[in-house]
């Protein structure tokens, strides 16, 4: 347990996963395809619960809770966290007709520290709120209800950790949904219930009151009605109002209670610190001692009399040595591990890792292309060495503009607290779409089906064919939007601290990565030797161009199949019968006469059509396949049987002693798909992997996925691919970004060997 003040240390690595929905039990269907209602992390479990024994019914009331299950030593905080600490917050997001409640806060315990204290909950915790169902809510025709929640809680050992999850739960409307009543009920009897008001001589009281002593150094609290059953019994008093009471004074020394009867008075310090002066205080009243009070609890509302003296600057709470020799060693590691990435790698060598892996993404096979008709240019006999070199520097500011550009984006977008990493535009699939449809006409143009100058009007065509400096720029722009998704080796490194670096270092990152995949095209332009090692002009030109096409259209194939990953079989099959329409009309626009515009007209048509019905399936993310359960199972490590990456899997594997090796790939990524279908298939890596029993894991960041993302940022890289090898009690070793066969033979043989 830690001061607020740690919570500074937001450094921490947070790192989620989703687990998918168990398997329906009878009376279960409140889930249906709900794959993140479970968010895990190293030191809390949280799931999403929903308990409505009459079903949704329009002018009823169901509950929803979210239930914490805490690590061991690990605690999370009351509404009033005491001292220090922060409550957990949930956020809801429910159809139109639902209006969600109040937590149901269930009886805390005290934690003390020192001269601190605060109130929260260990073990297992179930924060419930209900849910009022309007009465004209109309349900819709198909389909359940969509129930969304974003929670953050903190949670604190010695040290504390902001935390925060996404959840989703499909509710069934009709259906009741029992199959957490014991959960739901047991929660209900952990929360305090209002203390009824007492009657005498015919005047209904308070259940209390509260006064404040003349020096204000104290208050007198009395409680009339509780059970008589607690009578004589030493009891716990919660203070629900903040910023008042000394949280730390022991119970039955700092504090003493005794009993007049059926009246219980307590004698309470008031903190030094008081930060408040309420004209009513609440309280939360249980038997049983304040580390572990006993339910039923009761809670009231009390009015203050006398007065409260002014507030004076608090002087600061003095706390044990042993906690503040944990909360510096938390800052110091902090300020280690910050410091250490950036010295370890150093601005310098940032940048001359972005350069040296700029220069490698020419060679991506949708990338070379385009370089390579850019460098066919200079074999034109009509072209000056003047003009060679201004596109050799317009490409190259084309490039390095792009990178900035994409790279501004990108740490703007992280800024505003969005989960993202480098080749972020290729998660989603309408950028997808247009490039595919981009490298279609890029390809058509190029297999000679028609020419720029025949769909564009007259003052394009002859602008077009004036400026071949625009156009240079613009194929830089090109060249960039191709390349991004994909991390060259000497990138990884480069682009993870990018992340971390002031914006203005960061973006000298993205310029020298622009700045080294412009560097061959910008030599051949400058030097006329290079230019001239080229073959001479002739009819091989004509060829090499149409040969050029077939890159082009290997590109929309891969650009179709990385849309079927996001939007399913039908949204591909859209794309693909709307790029066929396109290539129709490139085609109808290159004929003469009446012909093409029949022709042209036909296709138009059919274009709109497809746009308006097609394209709406194939820009729609399809929803994400559940995670396969674990294979604990010595056969199935090492086997080419991977599982699908979650945090919560890799630390369970790891308590039990297994190694883990995580592949973070991407559907869009190139060098990925190369390494998965040669390292990572090598049967002597297989091989070595069963030999040692380390379980393989695959973390597909095709489609956006915070928990990747921020394990990425947590291993120091921003992009795919990435490949991790976790050993028990051992930081994570990254290989390379094309690891051969040997790297990673030499990396399980660090492991260590088990007894």
């Amino acid at each position: 347990m830690s001061l607020l003040s740690v919570s500074s240390l937001a450094q921490t690595n947070t790192l989620f996963s989703s687990k998918p929905a168990s398997s329906s039990a009878p009376g279960s269907s409140a889930l249906l395809a709900s794959a993140s209602h479970v968010v895990s992390t190293e030191q809390v479990r949280a799931e999403l619960l929903v308990h409505a024994p009459q079903g949704v019914q329009a002018g009823h009331t169901f509950w929803l809770g979210l239930q914490m299950d805490h690590q061991p030593d690990w605690h999370t905080y009351w509404q009033n966290p005491g001292d220090s600490g922060l409550p957990t917050r949930l956020q809801w997001q429910l159809p139109a007709g639902l209006q969600a409640g109040e937590i149901a806060w269930p009886l805390p315990k005290k934690f003390p520290i020192g001269t601190l204290a605060n109130y929260g909950y260990e073990g297992r915790l179930l924060l419930t709120v209900p849910v009022q169902v309007g009465a004209d809510l109309r349900f819709p025709a198909a389909g359940p209800l969509a129930l969304g929640l974003q929670a953050e809680w903190l949670v604190c050992r010695q040290e504390c950790i902001p935390q925060e999850g996404r959840f989703t739960l499909n509710l069934a409307t009709a259906a009741p949904q029992k199959l957490h009543a014991a959960a739901f009920e047991a929660s209900h009897k952990l929360s305090p219930q209002a203390l009824p008001q007492l009657q005498q001589g015919g005047t209904w009281i308070t259940g209390g009151q509260t006064h404040v002593s003349g020096d204000g150094q104290q208050l007198s609290l009395r409680v009339h009605g509780l059970p008589a059953s607690w009578r004589g019994q030493t009891l716990s008093a919660f203070p629900v109002t903040p910023n008042v009471v000394h949280n730390a004074a022991v119970q039955g020394q700092d504090w003493t209670q005794n009993w007049q009867g059926a009246v219980w008075s307590a004698q309470i310090p008031v903190s030094a610190e008081r930060g408040d002066s309420p004209p009513a205080m609440r309280w939360v009243i249980a038997a049983g001692p304040e580390s572990a009070p006993k339910a039923p609890a009761f809670e009231i509302e009390t009015p203050v009399q006398g007065t409260w003296p002014a507030l004076t600057q608090a002087a600061p709470a003095e706390i044990s040595p042993a906690l503040a020799k944990a909360l510096a060693e938390n800052a110091r590691l902090a300020e280690k591990s910050g410091a250490s990435a950036t010295t370890a790698l150093g601005l310098t060598l940032a940048i001359l890792g972005a350069l040296a892996g700029g220069l490698l993404l020419n060679l991506m096979p949708c990338v070379f292309p385009v370089l390579a008709i850019k460098v066919l240019g200079f074999t034109q006999a009509d072209t000056s060495q003047a003009q060679h070199r201004a596109a050799g520097v317009a490409y190259t500011a084309g490039v390095i503009l792009s990178f900035m550009l994409l790279g501004g984006l990108m740490l703007a977008l992280r800024a505003a607290g969005e989960q993202l990493g480098w080749g972020f535009q290729l998660q989603s699939p309408a950028v997808v779409a247009a490039l595919a449809l981009l490298f279609t006409v890029l390809g058509l143009n190029l297999a000679g089906v028609f020419e720029f100058g025949q769909m564009l009007p007259s003052s394009l065509a002859t602008l077009q064919s004036r400026h071949p400096t625009l156009n240079a720029g613009l194929s830089g722009v090109l060249a960039v939007a191709v390349a991004s998704p994909c991390t060259a080796p000497f990138m990884g490194a480069s682009l993870g601290l990018a992340i971390a670096l002031p914006v203005w270092q960061a973006l000298m990152v993205f310029a020298a990565m622009g700045v080294g995949m412009a560097l061959p095209y910008l030599a051949a332009s400058w030097w006329p030797g290079m230019a001239r090692a080229l073959p001479r002009p002739g009819a091989w030109m004509q060829t090499f161009r149409q040969a050029m096409a077939f890159p082009m259209f290997a590109t929309v194939i891969w650009l179709l199949w990385v849309q079927g990953q996001q939007t399913g079989i039908d949204g591909a099959s859209g794309l693909l019968a709307l790029l066929l329409t396109v290539a129709w009309l490139a085609w109808a626009l290159g004929l003469q006469g009446r012909t093409r515009w029949v022709m042209s007209g036909l296709g138009l048509a059919t274009l709109l059509w497809l746009g308006s019905s097609w394209l709406p399936l194939a820009l729609r993310e399809a929803p994400a396949p559940g995670a396969t359960s674990s294979v604990n199972t010595p056969s199935a490590f090492g086997q080419g049987q991977w599982q699908t990456w979650s945090d919560a899997e890799v630390q369970s594997h790891l308590r039990a002693g297994r190694p883990v090796f995580v592949d973070f790939t991407a559907a869009w990524c190139v060098t990925c798909q190369y390494n998965k279908k040669t390292t990572l298939a090598d049967p002597q890596v297989l091989a070595d992997f069963a030999a040692r029993q380390v379980v393989l894991m695959r973390a597909d960041w095709t489609r956006r996925d915070p928990a990747i993302t921020q394990t990425l940022t947590a291993l120091g890289r921003s992009g795919v691919p990435v490949y991790a090898l976790y050993a028990p009690g051992q930081p994570p070793v990254l290989l390379s970004e094309l690891p051969s066969v040997a790297e990673v033979q030499a990396a399980l043989q660090r492991l260590p060997t088990k007894k």
